[in-house]
């Protein structure tokens, strides 16, 4: 993890529209979330690994880390 690493992103549900700033975690990929507003069920959009990559204003701290080391996506 470097000092460059964004741990929060504010998450879009793309049902309502509800945001919500979320710590995201460091060492793995969040697959599902809740939207705690209308509750639907966010699942990662197809090639992206998790829901902050496909809604968050950030991608997840995996995806910062390959790309700060000129790689593409998560879990290289």
């Amino acid at each position: 993890m470097t000092s460059d690493t964004v741990l929060m992103s504010e998450i879009t549900c793309p049902a309502c529209g509800f945001k919500k700033q979320e710590q995201m975690p460091v060492d793995a990929c969040l697959w599902f979330y809740e939207c705690e507003h209308c509750h639907t069920q966010l699942k990662p959009k197809a090639g992206d690994c998790c829901v902050f990559c496909s809604y968050g204003s950030v991608p997840c701290p995996p995806v910062q880390q390959s790309m700060q080391h000129g790689l593409k996506g998560c879990c290289q």
